[in-house]
């Protein structure tokens, strides 16, 4: 398992939006993204913080269906 980049909520959704994913929504400073693909549904939350804890860019590539490796070939 490769180690998770340190990056902020702004290159997260850059990663993101480039994969896919469409902005559908703000509430406050978390923008909520959304990606049809098929049947399936994805949705993800990300916070738009300076720099995001691990545990949180843990969830967030879990909700993806993404892995450490991905995030980082994708930056």
């Amino acid at each position: 398992m490769s180690r998770l980049p340190v990056i902020s909520g702004r290159e997260m959704l850059r990663v993101l939006t480039k994969i896919g994913f469409a902005i559908v929504g703000r509430k406050g400073s978390h923008v909520r993204l959304k990606r049809r693909r098929d049947k399936e549904v994805l949705i993800v939350i990300v916070p738009m913080h300076h720099e995001l804890a691990k545990g949180t860019l843990r969830s967030i590539l879990r909700q993806a269906n993404l892995t450490a490796e991905d995030l980082t070939r994708l930056l």
